[in-house]
């Protein structure tokens, strides 16, 4: 009996066109891995749905213009360190210069020694495994080496298989138990970057599941503090920032609210990616 219906898919991952293949790779993957309470199912989708905009990223973007270097990577770019225009709009030397070891420090070191490791072994799947220490590790759990498990987490089932992979080495079935979707976005994020995104998605998740959603789990963070919305967001966030790019607020996070903000980032020195993140949340509605 599978998991997972295609119409219960539809609603954890909805700008997602591929549910049929995607839901017959859960179905198939999530029981060997303890995944099969509607806790866990929720956890684990919502989080790998958040992170990867609905599993249609699968590998990292590092298509970065000359300012975005600038901001996301301040370590090494700007004024005594290397050009950024030198590396805008050019992945694959991006990654060979920042995910290189020996440009990095010992504790930050992804085990990328050999040339193009950088772009060869930059993140990719549903949790964006990066790092040829990273890929080898993942690679030795299917019998894979570094280089083949680059291919594989390119593919939905290489993906979701190294997110599973990352859910059961931190052990993350038991956090799930609990319905601490903060605890959860600590584990997997470092912080709470999203959470509001995370755990909207989660509840979503549990409500097409069928199960009940713990009220004594800690409450959601709003948007404006420290969250993400994104299009399929709803809620009085998703008002607030409509009312601020002077559309109709409806709080229904759509394509027209997607396609102004896009305008809005752009001509505030944002990257415009139609994404309402903290920077942009924060010059938004501040």
């Amino acid at each position: 009996m599978s998991l997972l219906t295609e119409s219960q898919l539809a609603v954890m991952i909805p700008t997602n066109k591929e549910i049929g293949e995607w839901c017959a790779a859960l179905n198939e993957m999530l029981p060997k891995y303890g995944i099969t309470t509607d806790k866990r199912i929720a956890g684990f989708i919502s989080q790998c749905a958040h992170e990867s905009m609905d599993f249609r990223v699968l590998e990292e973007n590092l298509n970065y213009k000359e300012e975005t270097l600038l901001r996301v990577f301040p370590r090494y770019f700007g004024p005594g360190k290397e050009n950024p225009a030198e590396y805008a709009r050019n992945p694959q030397k991006l990654a060979n210069y920042v995910y290189m070891d020996k440009n990095r420090s010992a504790t930050g070191a992804l085990g990328n020694t050999l040339e193009n490791d950088g772009f060869a072994m930059r993140g990719k799947g549903l949790k964006q495994v990066t790092g040829r220490a990273n890929h080898a590790a993942f690679g030795k759990t299917v019998g894979m080496t570094a280089e083949e498990a680059a291919v594989y987490l390119l593919t939905k089932k290489g993906a979701l298989e190294s997110a599973l992979w990352f859910w059961g080495s931190r052990n993350l079935n038991e956090v799930a138990d609990t319905g601490d979707v903060v605890r959860l976005t600590k584990i997997i994020n470092g912080g709470d970057i999203g959470l509001a995104d995370r755990q909207a998605r989660y509840a979503k998740a549990m409500a097409a599941l069928g199960g009940k959603i713990d009220t004594s789990a800690p409450a959601a963070a709003s948007a404006a503090s420290g969250g993400t919305l994104r299009r399929g967001s709803k809620g009085d966030d998703v008002k607030k920032m409509q009312a601020k790019l002077g559309l109709t607020a409806d709080g229904d996070f759509g394509p027209g609210t997607e396609a102004a903000l896009k305008k809005w980032q752009a001509d505030n020195g944002l990257t415009a990616d139609g994404v309402a993140g903290p920077k942009t949340l924060a010059k938004l509605l501040g």
